[in-house]
């Protein structure tokens, strides 16, 4: 679980990155292996490779190795406490833009104060 600001950095640091992001898309389906990672993407396997060592290393994304084949697997709780931050700003940004509104609203209902046309 992400209990820091360095580990949230990685995370959003990882998902930067268009080709990242699709092998998290896929591995939302479900468990894959590197080959099947690999097959949509116009790159090398050891470019998957490192793009995959990326996600690993924080923590996004687990591999195990079973004779020849290294299959991957999302970490959803690393996603979701990512998921939290970006909630939490959300609701952060919502409730100012609430009270923007019933100010300006205010502003428009209250007569014009010391003004002159």
């Amino acid at each position: 679980m992400l209990n820091h600001s360095g580990s949230l950095d990685r995370v959003f640091q990882a998902l930067a990155d268009t080709t990242r992001r699709a092998v998290v898309e896929r591995l939302v389906r479900g468990p894959a292996s590197v080959s099947e990672l690999a097959r949509p993407l116009a790159m090398s396997l050891p470019a998957v490779m490192q793009h995959l060592q990326v996600l690993e290393a924080c923590g996004l994304v687990r591999s195990e190795k079973v004779g020849r084949v290294r299959t991957c697997r999302l970490e959803p709780a690393v996603l979701r406490a990512a998921e939290g931050w970006i909630t939490a700003q959300r609701t952060v940004w919502e409730h100012r833009l609430d009270r923007l509104g019933d100010h300006l609203s205010a502003q428009r209902d209250s007569p014009n104060q010391g003004s002159t046309p």
